[in-house]
């Protein structure tokens, strides 16, 4: 441990055993991280995040008997304290939103290195995104289409979600879109506060009315949300 801070506790899920043994004695080397277990699937994986209450899991997608994504959901839902980082092969648009649905706040494939990993457990560890550059650029590419444009509602009445007002969707302001924007680039909510040269307080407000108005759950949504809508900034 650095500076007397506590390991972060991380569970490893694979169903290739030479994958997992790998991933574990990795992990076993870097600073401030501690496996504290092993799973073959989603159920087993399920379990021992019961068991041994880790701050994160990294989690593979093809498995047998559960899958990285059901498990994810699961994990999230049961265990909100337990944040996942999605390990795998596959970097498909159908994988990375599925993935981010079920709760997942990282998404890395396989030839991602040691220090990558790390990263991306200290991110999600500290409650934001993280995800593979290749990941990012893919869905830059796939999901940023024009938005549409709409008439404006009139009165005082909020749009429903999915309509745009002003050119952008939900009825976002444009400073929630900036915030929006620099939750897809990773950064957190000091560094946001840094770039707008406004208080973290006030971008806790940004983010919660954001969050309300897109029907978002966490960051890793609102990064989907945000190359969905092409309102993520080029990588």
């Amino acid at each position: 441990m650095t500076g007397g801070a506590r390991m972060t506790r991380v569970i490893v899920v694979d169903d290739q055993a030479v994958v997992r043994e790998g991933l574990v004695l990795l992990l076993g080397l870097l600073p401030d991280i501690e496996v504290v277990g092993s799973a073959g699937d989603g159920e087993a994986a399920l379990r021992l995040v019961g068991e041994r209450r880790p701050d994160v899991v990294l989690m593979d997608l093809r498995m047998p008997r559960m899958d990285g994504v059901e498990a994810t959901g699961r994990i999230r839902a049961e265990f909100p304290d337990t944040q996942v980082v999605v390990l795998t092969t596959y970097s498909d648009d159908e994988s990375v939103f599925a993935a981010l649905r079920a709760g997942a706040r990282g998404f890395l494939t396989k030839d991602a290195d040691a220090d990558d990993i790390s990263k991306a457990i200290a991110t999600v560890k500290r409650g934001d995104a993280q995800l593979d550059p290749t990941v990012q650029r893919r869905l830059l590419d796939t999901m940023s289409a024009p938005m549409r444009q709409t008439p404006a509602t009139t009165g005082n009445t909020p749009p429903p979600p999915g309509i745009v007002r002003d050119g952008l969707p939900d009825g976002l302001t444009p400073r929630e879109g900036e915030v929006l924007a620099l939750i897809a680039d990773g950064l957190s909510n000091t560094e946001i506060a840094a770039r707008l040269y406004i208080s973290e307080a006030t971008v806790k407000t940004h983010i919660n009315n954001l969050f309300a108005k897109a029907g978002l759950r966490d960051r890793a949504q609102a990064v989907s949300y945000a190359f969905r809508h092409g309102m993520a900034h080029p990588q």
